[in-house]
């Protein structure tokens, strides 16, 4: 079940409040590492153009798969549709469409979620950060550090991703193969309850807590309440 906690916008833009401390171990090899690959490319004249091949995480600059390339997505239907029933997204995960009447409890999550709960999380601004099942057990407590009681924030295991984390607003969705990539609190500073929030001011509490699929129940409320 998420913890519960006060609900409230997160302030001034800057680092997402909650963000995990970085890994250090290796980082000093890796900076050495990275200078004599550099100072090689420089000497072979490859010059910029090689310099954002071998930094990605540069700015403006992604890898070929598109790794940290925020995508967006526009004309997203936010119709209800009856619980039980199965939406077929066209983007996986899901970054907004239609959706169950009732919403996903904003926390964190150590079993897959049903897709139609989680978008209506979305619509009321919401950020689901989901996870592959080759992650490590520490890199899974690096995401579940982005999180803290009171935050829009749905975090989750999920199969079949199309990268290692995935992070997914209402209308926008970016790929990642490292939870501590900085992109992710950049991502998260600028999407949780963001300006294309469909449902601004929307609680992410008080509505279903449970996994699985959809005949689970929705936490002892009834459905009919739920009309964001």
């Amino acid at each position: 079940m998420p913890p519960a906690g006060p609900q409230g916008p997160y302030g001034p833009p800057g680092a997402y409040p909650h963000q995990p401390p970085r890994r250090r171990s290796g980082a000093g090899t890796s900076l050495i590492i990275g200078a004599v690959l550099l100072v090689l490319v420089l000497m072979v004249g490859g010059g910029a153009v090689a310099f954002r091949t071998l930094f990605p995480g540069g700015a403006g600059t992604t890898s070929a798969e598109g790794i940290g390339t925020v995508r967006h997505f526009t004309d997203l239907s936010a119709d209800h549709v009856d619980e039980g029933e199965t939406v077929e997204y066209d983007v996986y995960p899901p970054a907004g469409g239609p959706h169950y009447p009732v919403w996903q409890d904003c926390g964190i999550y150590e079993e897959p979620l049903r897709s139609e709960y989680v978008v209506h999380s979305q619509e009321h601004g919401a950020v689901w950060i989901t996870y592959g099942p080759e992650l490590s057990e520490t890199d899974v407590q690096i995401l579940h550090g982005y999180h803290s009681p009171g935050d829009y924030l749905v975090i989750s295991p999920a199969e079949d991703l199309p990268a290692p984390v995935v992070a997914s607003a209402w209308g926008s969705q970016i790929h990642l193969e490292d939870p501590a990539d900085p992109r992710l609190a950049e991502y998260l500073t600028e999407y949780v309850r963001g300006e294309n929030t469909p449902e601004p001011g929307a609680a992410c509490s008080g509505g279903r807590s449970d996994t699985g699929a959809a005949d689970a129940g929705t936490a002892g409320v009834d459905a009919s309440e739920f009309t964001g």
